[in-house]
């Protein structure tokens, strides 16, 4: 009888597989890390081989580890890194160039192009989101256009686009299914999220073939089937959705007003909308919290581009750490006296500013300046980022919005950083039991379409709280520390 849900979990830094039992917790867990490629300033890529290498490996791994075999397993769920691009041959499923990582910024000149030419409005009204080099397209345009007939070939669907469940999904199946989810879709830059299908405007101004884009499905729904010999056995691939999208699923944040924040190597908090797609005022992007039974649901999403990144930076940058949670310790240790603040733009600022030129900086630095002041302002770097997403989104939606925030992602379990971020953002932050939110999410949506997991009402019920986060700063203090942070902000945007 199968008793367990594989997650998918591919990700920015490292792809993760976790098992789910039938009581929906964690039975066996496996990551590893990748490789990152930086060919130039504000370039990242991705080898697509490790990705996928590394998203077989951590399957096996977990499989492994939990010593079953595939015929226990009901479906497949995937979540994945969003908005990066991977274009590869149908024939061979070779790609013909790196993964474009949703981080690079190469592209911000087209973008500014297209800006200046008035075609923002269109492509706004159309996907919910900006332009700008953040999202799919632009990246896939500029692929397009590096190689002498590639066009040409994408347009006799000899080569295929995809973001990276896609791409997986793709592999997992052995070639049979060029597919993707409504979420990921939503954030390409190429699909209409009030009609529900790839823009053929959009399509044209870029030069996109569409004949190259993926088959667009609902979160839960049949993608496909991996196949027997990379597990010991096939199994369904039911689940689907995009990473920040499969953590609202996760977090239950299935009524409207509810919000999460996700702090992985970017931050990013979404305020579920229910039906209505709201038009930012604030520079906040409308996107598609999940799509099933063919009806979507909507949420304003606020990204900020560098959240874990900064804890990376520190250790495999600065090297004054070896290990994530020896932030924790030092920002505990800082001199209370000294104000350094810490805006890390290292490619660019997102919501609400988004401006992809400008760069990191480091304002209030002392001679007694060290390690210890670094780590305190790189943690609260995250909290100030997310205070301004969550002004923006109160902002569109007054009135509407929760006033608890529930958080998940890698740095949600410092407790020093969440207290900070309940006391800059003045409201109660709520952490659950189960922080594999995002794996959860797309574990849910395959189980609960496999008929394992149970429907969404009763899935909400099992969310449970581990800690509360009550705001202890003063009003005062609040806004001298948020005062110097908006100064810093406009600073670093001057230059």
């Amino acid at each position: 009888m199968s008793e367990f849900v594989l997650a998918i979990d591919q990700g920015t830094t490292s792809s993760r597989a976790i098992l789910f039992d039938r009581a929906m917790k964690v039975a066996a867990i496996a990551q590893e890390e990748f490789p990152q490629h930086y060919p130039a300033s504000g370039w990242v890529e991705h080898d697509p081989e490790d990705l996928w290498s590394t998203t077989v490996a951590t399957c096996r791994a977990a499989i492994d580890k939990a010593g079953i075999d595939a015929g226990q397993i009901a479906a497949i769920g995937i979540t994945n890194q969003r908005e990066t691009v991977v274009v590869w041959d149908k024939d061979t499923g070779k790609p013909v160039y790196n993964a474009i990582v949703w981080q690079d910024r190469r592209t911000a000149d087209l973008c500014a192009g297209l800006k200046a030419e008035g075609h923002e409005e269109m492509v706004t009204a159309r996907t919910g989101l900006l332009l700008d080099p953040y999202f799919s397209a632009t990246k896939l345009r500029w692929i397009l256009d590096r190689e002498d007939g590639l066009r040409a070939r994408a347009s006799r669907g000899e080569v295929l686009f995809g973001t990276v469940d896609s791409y997986l999904i793709w592999r997992l199946t052995g070639g049979k299914s060029h597919v993707t989810d409504a979420t990921n879709a939503a954030r390409t830059l190429l699909y209409d999220i009030h009609k529900g299908r790839w823009s053929i405007p959009i399509c044209e101004l870029l030069g996109i073939p569409m004949e190259m884009l993926p088959e667009v499905r609902d979160c839960a729904a049949s993608f496909g089937t991996a196949e027997a010999q990379l597990f010991g056995g096939e199994i369904p691939i039911l689940g689907v959705a995009g990473d920040q999208q499969a953590a609202t699923v996760g977090q239950a944040c299935f009524a409207p007003g509810m919000m999460k924040s996700t702090y992985g190597t970017g931050c990013f908090a979404l305020l579920n909308t229910g039906d209505t797609p709201v038009r930012s005022t604030n520079r906040l992007l409308t996107t598609i919290a999940y799509q099933l039974d063919g009806k979507p649901t909507y949420a304003l999403e606020g990204s900020i581009f560098v959240a874990g990144a900064v804890v990376q930076w520190l250790r495999d940058g600065l090297k004054i750490i070896s290990e994530a949670k020896q932030t924790q310790t030092l920002a505990e240790s800082a001199d209370p006296a000294q104000s350094v603040i810490l805006v890390p733009a290292f490619v660019g600022l997102g919501a609400p500013y988004w401006n992809p030129d400008c760069r990191g900086a480091i304002y209030g630095l002392t001679r007694n300046s060290g390690p210890a002041e670094f780590a305190k302002a790189a943690l609260e770097s995250v909290g100030y980022q997310t205070r301004d997403l969550l002004q923006a989104m109160q902002a569109d939606w007054p009135g509407g919005a929760a006033q608890t925030l529930r958080v998940d992602g890698g740095m949600s379990a410092s407790d020093w950083a969440m207290q900070f971020l309940s006391d800059i953002i003045g409201a109660p932050v709520d952490r659950p039991e189960v922080l594999e939110t995002t794996a959860l999410g797309a574990a849910w949506l395959a189980g609960m379409k496999a008929g394992i997991y149970p429907g969404r009402d009763e899935f909400a019920k099992t969310w449970a709280l581990e800690r509360r986060f009550e705001p202890a700063m003063d009003v005062a203090t609040r806004a001298k520390k948020t005062g110097a942070w908006e100064r810093a902000v406009a600073a670093t945007l001057s230059v």
